[in-house]
């Protein structure tokens, strides 16, 4: 009889798109602001945009804290410009406890989620991935395979998604798979996979 298998499963579906007031609604905090939500929708880790309407914030910042993709604290300081754009950071968060500004915004200011996410596979533990399923979304783009976070880690390699929604390409990975010494995660942006379902052990 043969053994039984150790290969586990992930699947990935986030298609939830940017919400630029999801972590703060319209306000002018002098210093903390008022958290709205402290995670977002989906359940991925999402980059963070600031979003101001004055035009008088130059150099302004707003420190974001919460934790990374893996649990871990994690800590990005965005910089506004003098125009009312949104500016958005690059580092991924799982959760958003505190957002704290430098000085209070000329006008109203929205703290919320981009477009950018990450989905852990393993967060500590060596993992070898064997093989994968991806749906692409509308358009196509790169889903980047992380040893480690996003932040610190490496990209061990990344599967382009062709651009026709809800096509389907397979990938069986050889021999041991592709070791992941460090944790590994998932790096996507929404649009370019609707789906993605990982095989690993």
């Amino acid at each position: 009889m043969a053994g039984l298998s150790d290969v586990r499963a992930l699947t990935i579906s986030d298609e939830n798109a940017a919400d630029d007031d999801r972590l703060v609604t319209a306000a002018r905090p002098n210093t903390s602001a008022t958290m709205a939500n402290t995670t977002f929708a989906g359940g991925a880790a999402r980059n963070v945009t600031v979003t101001t309407t004055g035009t008088g914030d130059n150099e302004k910042t707003c420190t974001i804290t919460g934790t990374d993709v893996f649990g871990n604290a994690l800590t990005e300081v965005i910089t506004s410009t003098g125009s009312a754009e949104a500016i958005a950071g690059t580092s991924l968060f799982l959760t958003v406890t505190a957002v704290e500004c430098s000085a209070q915004y000329a006008a109203n200011i929205k703290v919320g989620s981009g477009t950018l996410c990450a989905q852990a596979v393993e967060s500590s533990n060596r993992v070898r991935l064997k093989g994968m399923s991806v749906v692409s979304g509308g358009t196509a783009g790169d889903v980047e395979f992380i040893n480690g976070t996003p932040e610190s880690g490496t990209t061990l390699f990344k599967s382009r998604t062709i651009g026709t929604a809800n096509t389907t390409n397979d990938f069986t990975i050889p021999s041991e798979g592709v070791l992941f010494e460090n944790g590994a995660c998932v790096k996507y942006t929404v649009d370019t996979a609707d789906n993605i379902t990982i095989f690993y052990a």
